[in-house]
């Protein structure tokens, strides 16, 4: 079930005004990336915010700049503008310390031709400073400005003050009908909990099917991201165009997906990213933070889909990204965009194309071979849909739980088809297996002379885990443990048992 819609403030201002400074102040972290140098927000960027028990949804924009409409900035302002359609009310942040500025009156004139109210805010007023520059803004002809400083939390109450005869109406009536869609969740919760008991044999699936998909887009500058994330929500959200390295901020936009193949509506948390460049090129600090948010990103992500360009095919940096999603524990799939363009050159060279980088996928992942691969078209939307039901059956698979007898019962079998060696003659005991958590699935294997287990009798287990318990081209930890011999010193540790993590 979708989230509630709570109230919408969308904040607006010209560059460097502070906006994602308050922005991140209102919903309580640092999900905006803030710098000094002007133009760092390109695209819009929403969290859920509050003050003072008034709940709604903040919305950070790019700094708005009286450029041409077909330039970079251009494009900027016209997300901006676009943002304030269906909004609650506005903020409309200036620098009380540098004073009203022609760009100011410019934004100020657009905004009183609106219908959204519109909450005058003079940003960095701590101390004297900024005095001469409030009493300029009652010259906007917008009221009262409402004097903050976003970056030490002065002038909050003040803003509260301002904003609940705007939205608080609309905000007690969502808490109503939050309040009855939490109880109807809470039963079907239930009802689910209670069929996967019965169909698992009393060990619980963790995941929930009808919750929502985070799946997050990565891949190199200019792969096209944002253009597959505009053409899966059918408007242009996020910003795009031939520059390399538009998306700085890592975006998150929650969308409900019509899957064809069951008629079902499923909801998917997209989320766009900076693109990656080789660690070497990137010197910049603000693409530091930008490629650091995108990190964090896939850290929070179920399923992960790097996208390639096909005019350009697989580079050594599209594996380094890969392996760094694998060593997250995250699902992984590749999507080939710009197929479109792939296959005006001929049937035989597109195909020879996709196997190409498939077998120098399988090559380059060595560790988790057979990660799904797909062929798609943000221009066009070939294949979207085809990748986003693989990503719905490829997270299942990553919170896949297995009951304790039915691995058991795969695990005596593998041994009896493949036992393990005896170095030196002496017997490396495997005593039963145990899944202790998913996403991704984690197992331990109890045993004695583990250490001599060789890495090739471990990817023999891993393999037998992925293809024959159901667990696909998903990570998969396995980890090792033996009784601790309290004569051998290497072998030390606490508790009763030690051991390390096996390779995965």
């Amino acid at each position: 079930m979708p989230a509630r819609k709570l109230p919408q403030v969308v904040i607006i201002g010209r560059p460097n005004v502070g906006k994602s400074t308050l922005f991140n102040r209102l919903v309580g972290k640092r999900l905006a990336l803030v710098d000094d140098q002007p133009g760092v927000t390109r695209d819009r960027r929403m969290g859920n915010a509050g003050i003072a028990g008034l709940e709604f949804e903040a919305v950070d924009t790019a700094g708005w700049e009286d450029e041409d409409d077909a330039s970079l900035p251009g494009r900027m302002r016209a997300q901006t503008q676009v943002s304030l359609k269906g909004a609650d009310a506005a903020l409309f942040v200036i620098d009380s310390r540098a004073g009203l500025t022609p760009l100011d009156e410019e934004i100020a004139r657009w905004l009183r031709q609106q219908e959204v109210p519109v909450v005058l805010v003079a940003n960095k007023a701590e101390g004297n400073a900024g005095q001469s520059g409030i009493l300029e803004c009652y010259s906007l002809g917008l009221g009262e400005p409402v004097p903050v400083s976003a970056e030490h939390g002065e002038g909050v109450a003040d803003l509260y003050s301002a904003l609940v005869p705007l939205i608080a109406d609309k905000a007690d009536q969502l808490e109503l009908e939050a309040e009855a869609e939490a109880a109807i969740a809470a039963d079907r919760a239930a009802a689910l909990a209670a069929e996967r008991e019965a169909e698992e044999g009393g060990e619980l699936v963790e995941t929930d099917p009808a919750a929502p998909l985070s799946l997050a887009i990565v891949g190199r500058p200019n792969a096209g991201k944002s253009t597959l994330i505009n053409r899966l929500l059918g408007e242009d959200r996020l910003l795009t165009g031939p520059e390399a390295g538009i998306t700085r901020d890592s975006i998150a936009v929650d969308w409900e997906w019509h899957d064809p193949a069951s008629g079902e509506t499923r909801i998917i948390k997209l989320i766009d990213t900076a693109g990656m460049r080789k660690r070497a090129k990137v010197v910049d600090k603000l693409e530091k933070l930008s490629v650091s948010d995108g990190l964090r990103a896939v850290d929070y992500a179920e399923v992960v889909v790097l996208l390639l360009d096909a005019t350009r095919g697989l580079e050594v940096q599209d594996l380094k990204i890969a392996n760094k999603v694998l060593e997250e524990g995250r699902a992984l799939m590749i999507a080939i965009n710009k197929w479109d363009v792939a296959g005006t050159v001929g049937t035989d060279d597109a195909s020879a194309l996709f196997n190409g980088i498939k077998e120098a996928l399988n090559e380059g992942l060595a560790q988790l071979r057979g990660v799904p691969l797909f062929a798609v078209s943000a221009k066009t939307g070939k294949g979207l849909d085809t990748m986003l039901g693989a990503a719905f059956k490829l997270r299942d698979d990553w919170s896949r739980r297995v009951p304790t007898s039915a691995l058991n019962r795969w695990f005596d079998d593998a041994l009896s088809a493949n036992p393990p060696p005896a170095p030196g003659g002496r017997r490396i005991k495997l005593r039963y297996i145990t899944q202790v958590g998913t996403r991704p699935p984690r197992f331990v294997i109890f045993g004695s002379r583990l250490f001599d287990l060789p890495t090739s009798y471990e990817r023999y287990l891993l393999n037998g885990i992925r293809k024959q318990l159901g667990f696909g081209a998903v990570p998969v930890r396995l980890t090792l443990k033996s009784p601790k011999n309290p004569y051998d010193s290497n072998r030390g540790g606490g508790g009763k048992f030690s051991g390390g993590e096996g390779r995965d």
